[in-house]
């Protein structure tokens, strides 16, 4: 499929997707992401972001145009490799914490496509210690903080060692020191990320590029310091900086 080296990470081609009842949630979506980049999703409630974001490994099949993943198109035949290789992490660690222990939580996923033994275990291990976790692997999810669920989940999809992480208001609910812990977390990843947020200083921290999603399309699409300074355009999309925030330039 071409120079590896050129290839984005994420390619998406003329995407639409209209709900059942009628509304038109994607409308002609057209992105690349490279091998790496992190990129922060920003546009108002019902701008179409988690409709794209649930594009991108399968969970929703598009009415017209097309999703590649390390130039591999999104299809019926390559739908179980595309989920391994791109891992979303949901707004509500409900939706992926669902076993009796930690461990157990986040060896699901890998076991689902094949892993088994000493590699599932060390799988395991490893998604643990990157979410700084390894001490609670016994424990019921249903006993931790958010915080710490909020990283259990993101273990849960680490495990399965994507090459692309999608994740959903990751900074949502949580606490201030929840907050920092799971940035220093996703800040050590090397995986090529997109992360849905209406924390602006959130995807400040953590982002280069920054899109604007509004009514199904991309609307900007910038370095993240010059999207965030565009106090007109975050108006006009409905986004805001919390008072006194000053913009980091890179």
């Amino acid at each position: 499929m071409g120079d590896p080296v050129s290839t984005p990470a994420v390619r998406v081609e003329d995407l639409h997707y209209t709900y059942p009842d009628g509304h038109v949630a994607l409308a002609g979506v057209d992105l690349d992401v490279a091998p790496g980049e992190r990129v922060a999703l920003l546009g108002p409630n019902g701008a179409g972001k988690t409709t794209l974001m649930l594009h991108l490994n399968g969970v929703l099949t598009a009415s017209r145009g097309s999703v590649e993943i390390g130039g591999t198109a999104l299809g019926r035949n390559t739908l179980r490799e595309i989920r391994r290789r791109v891992g979303l992490v949901f707004q509500d660690p409900d939706d992926q914490l669902f076993m009796p222990t930690l461990a157990q939580d986040v060896a699901f996923g890998p076991a689902n496509f094949g892993v088994r033994g000493a590699e599932l275990e060390a799988r395991v291990a490893h998604a643990l210690e990157v979410v700084s976790m390894s001490g609670l692997a016994d424990r019921s999810p249903a006993h931790m903080s958010g915080g710490q669920r909020r990283r259990a989940a993101l273990a849960t999809v680490l495990a399965c060692e994507p090459e692309v992480l999608v994740l959903d208001e990751p900074s949502a609910n949580l606490d201030p020191v929840a907050r920092r812990e799971l940035a220093e977390t996703l800040a050590g990843l090397d995986a090529t990320m997109l992360i849905v947020t209406h924390d602006l200083p959130y995807a400040a921290q953590l982002c280069s590029r920054a899109i604007v999603m509004d009514g199904g399309v991309i609307v900007a699409d910038g370095a993240i310091g010059e999207v965030l300074s565009d106090a007109d355009l975050l108006a006009q999309h409905r986004l805001e900086l919390p008072w006194g925030f000053v913009v980091p330039t890179r």
